[in-house]
């Protein structure tokens, strides 16, 4: 019997890989990195063998769709933004079994999806850049799920959460679950960019206050209150994906009866104009 043995929400920004790389921005987001290194630390003490990214970098416009690819391999440079991700190699085992049973259970929820086997079907940096550096301290098969729903409710993303964690259980797998996305996501526009450094700043004092509430809600277990308050949050703070990512996570955890208290690992931070933050969630 397969089970989820890890849980958490990452960051997946960019100035992560200029961060290693020589400029103004070299150094700058170690704590992050560190962070994902910290998850895949656990994740090997655990026992993982496959990581399943719900990837709010995917976008999709009808049904859920999954890439359940038996390996990924290629080349990535980021569409949104190639001055900042370019020329990344990537070599990662799939796990095709799970990802089909998870589209089954989901489509048999309602919540119908499609889980597809395509080497031109790349990932998207949502999962690429977690893999990135989770895959320096373990080994980790990949299943990518699109969190960037545009047509979607939270309750349809529920279901998917539930079918994760139903297709992990009747599988023989040992997962990690990650929800790969920001938490506010309101980016600065483009002429304000520039001017007011926003690679270190948040584009809103309200969103920023909003993102730390909803941390100390993670931290003290209080669950509920904040499933109550995730449509409003997602909407009035431009959550990444509309926060289908979280959902996705909450419906695999238990949905408002999860009470873990969560761990911050990589504390809150600013990123062109968005907050951020690694947060593990309790499994138990």
């Amino acid at each position: 019997m397969g089970q989820i043995v890890l849980a958490a929400k990452v960051t997946h920004v960019p100035t992560m890989l200029m961060s290693e790389q020589d400029g103004p921005i070299k150094g700058k987001r170690q704590a992050a990195i560190d962070g994902h290194y910290e998850i895949a630390r656990r994740a090997k003490e655990l026992g993982v063998d496959t990581v399943v990214i719900c990837d709010t970098h995917w976008m999709i416009n009808a049904g859920f769709h999954i890439n359940s690819n038996s390996k990924f391999e290629g080349m990535f440079t980021s569409s949104e933004f190639p001055q900042f991700i370019q020329d990344m190699p990537y070599d990662y085992e799939g796990n095709p079994d799970l990802g089909d049973a998870i589209a089954k259970i989901a489509s048999d929820k309602g919540a119908y999806t499609l889980s597809h086997q395509l080497d031109s079907l790349e990932l998207e940096y949502g999962s690429l850049v977690p893999m990135r550096f989770m895959s320096r301290k373990h080994k980790m098969k990949v299943v990518s799920i699109a969190a960037w729903c545009s047509t979607h409710d939270h309750d349809e993303s529920r279901l998917m959460g539930e079918a994760i964690r139903e297709a992990v259980e009747a599988s023989d797998s040992r997962v990690a679950l990650i929800a790969s996305g920001s938490l506010s996501h309101k980016m600065f526009s483009n002429k304000d960019y520039a001017p007011k450094n926003g690679t270190f700043n948040i584009a809103s004092e309200f969103n920023r206050q909003m993102d730390l509430r909803v941390l100390d809600m993670w931290q003290n277990g209080d669950h509920a209150t904040f499933l109550e308050m995730l449509p409003d949050y997602s909407d009035q703070c431009c959550g990444e994906g509309a926060m289908h990512d979280t959902a996705m996570l909450y419906g695999a955890l238990g949905w408002d009866k999860y009470q873990g208290k969560c761990e911050v690992i990589t504390d809150y931070f600013p990123s062109s104009g968005t907050g951020q933050t690694n947060v593990i969630f309790p499994v138990t």
